[in-house]
C-alpha cells in the first residue's frame, strides 16, 4: 500500500487550462473517488498519476516520492480502464499473466499467482477461453485480475462499469468493494456516476472545471454540501433547488409567497439566497405547518412509481421540485397539492457565490 498526493496538480492543453492546481492526499489503503460531470478534469487527473499524461505544472507523490518524471512502468500501479483493454487472441490466464510475464516473473510463480486471482474472482472455469468468448461483466473481471495479479501499491480505475448494463453494474460495484476490503490496496476512482460514488468511497472528491468543489466523506457531502453545485449533483433525484424572493427583510419561496422561518441575521446577510432540500425531505402536507415547517403549493407535472416509494414531480411557481412520498401516493398529473419541510432539513447557498450559508 502507499500514499497518493497532489499538490498544485495542474494540465494545460495549448491555451486551454483543464486542471486547475489541485490538492489532494490519499491515505494508505484508502479508497478515493473523484467524481463530476463530463470534461471536469477528473480522468486527466487519473492519467497524469498513471504517468499517461504530462503534467503541465505542481507535482504527483507516491509514498512521498515524487514521480512527475518517473515512468509509468516503474511507478507500482495498476489501471482498469472503462474498454477493459484486453488482448484479443490472448487467452484469459495469457491476459492476467502479462504484466507478470513482462517483468520475467518464473512461470511457477506465474502460474500459481494467475490461478489464485483466478479463484478470488470467480473465473477458474473460463482461464482458455478468449474474450470475444465472455461477457462484459467477465471481460472486467479479467481487466481487474490483470491488475490484482500485480499486487500494486496503487489501483487506479478509470470509470470501469460505464459499458455495463444497470444490473451488472450493481454487482461489479458489490464486486470491487469486496475486493478492496480484501486487499485494502490505495484506490484512486474515476466516475461520472454519483451512485458509484456514493456507494464505493471512504471519500468522495467532487470536481467541476477543473477545480476541486467538496471533498468529503459520503454522508458529508450529501447531508452537507459546501456548495450549490454539489448539492445539485450529489444524490438521485438530487436536491430541488429553489429560488426565494425577498420582501422587505421577509424571505419568501412558491406562488402562495410561503415565508421562511430564518433568524434575522441570516436573512439579511445575503441579496439573493437558493433554497435547498432533498426529495426524501419532502412529504404531503396534512393539516396546519408545524412551527419551523413551510408548505408549498405546485401542480402536478410526472408522477414516477418506483415500487419502493412514489417520485412526484411538481411544478413550484414555475420551479420544478420533487419529492420522494410513499408507494401508494399517487396524485393524477395536473392536480394542485401541498408539500412540506422541516427547515431543520434544509440548506441556504448564496445565489451569488452558490456557497452554503452557515445555519
Amino acid at each position: 500500500m502507499a500514499t497518493v498526493e497532489f499538490r498544485g496538480l495542474a494540465k494545460s492543453y495549448g491555451d486551454a487550462r483543464i486542471v486547475h492546481g489541485i490538492d489532494l492526499q490519499v491515505a494508505e489503503g484508502e479508497f478515493v473517488v473523484l467524481v463530476g460531470p463530463s470534461g471536469c478534469g477528473k480522468s486527466t487527473c487519473l492519467r497524469m498519476l498513471a504517468g499517461l499524461e504530462e503534467i503541465s505544472a505542481g507535482d504527483i507523490l507516491i509514498d512521498g516520492k515524487v514521480v512527475n518524471e518517473i515512468d509509468a512502468r516503474e511507478r507500482d500501479i495498476a489501471m482498469v480502464f472503462q474498454d477493459y483493454a484486453l488482448y484479443p487472441h490472448m487467452t484469459v490466464f495469457e491476459n492476467i499473466a502479462f504484466s507478470l510475464r513482462y517483468r520475467d516473473t518464473p512461470t511457477a510463480e506465474i502460474g500459481q499467482r494467475v490461478k489464485e486471482t483466478a479463484a478470488i474472482l470467480g473465473l477458474t472455469d473460463l482461464l482458455q477461453r478468449k474474450p470475444k468468448q465472455l461477457s462484459g461483466g467477465q471481460r472486467q473481471r479479467v481487466a481487474m485480475g490483470r491488475a490484482i495479479v500485480r499486487k500494486p501499491k496503487v489501483f487506479l480505475f478509470d470509470e470501469p462499469l460505464s459499458n455495463l448494463d444497470a444490473k451488472l453494474r450493481g454487482q461489479m460495484r458489490i464486486e470491487i468493494k469486496r475486493l478492496h476490503r480484501q486487499f485494502g490496496v490505495t484506490t484512486v476512482y474515476v466516475t461520472h456516476d454519483q451512485v458509484e460514488a456514493m456507494t464505493l468511497a471512504d471519500r468522495v472528491v467532487v470536481m467541476r472545471g477543473g477545480h476541486i468543489e467538496q471533498i468529503g466523506t459520503p454522508d458529508e457531502v450529501y447531508h452537507a454540501p459546501r456548495t450549490q453545485f454539489v448539492a445539485g449533483f450529489i444524490g438521485a433525484p438530487t436536491m430541488n433547488l429553489l429560488n426565494v424572493s425577498c420582501d422587505g427583510e421577509r424571505r419568501l419561496v412558491g406562488d402562495d409567497r410561503a415565508v421562511l422561518p430564518l433568524a434575522p441575521g441570516l436573512a439579511s446577510s445575503e441579496a439573493a439566497l437558493v433554497l435547498g432540500i432533498r426529495p426524501e425531505d419532502v412529504s404531503l402536507a396534512e393539516g396546519p405547518a408545524p412551527e419551523g415547517s413551510v408548505d408549498l403549493q405546485g401542480i402536478v407535472d410526472v408522477v414516477e412509481p418506483l415500487g419502493a416509494d412514489t417520485l412526484v414531480f411538481v411544478n413550484v411557481a414555475g420551479q420544478p421540485m420533487v419529492a420522494r412520498l410513499r408507494p401508494e401516493v399517487r396524485p393524477p398529473p395536473g392536480s394542485t397539492i401541498r408539500l412540506r419541510f422541516a427547515m431543520s432539513r434544509s440548506h441556504l447557498f448564496a445565489a451569488s457565490t452558490g456557497l452554503a450559508l452557515a445555519r
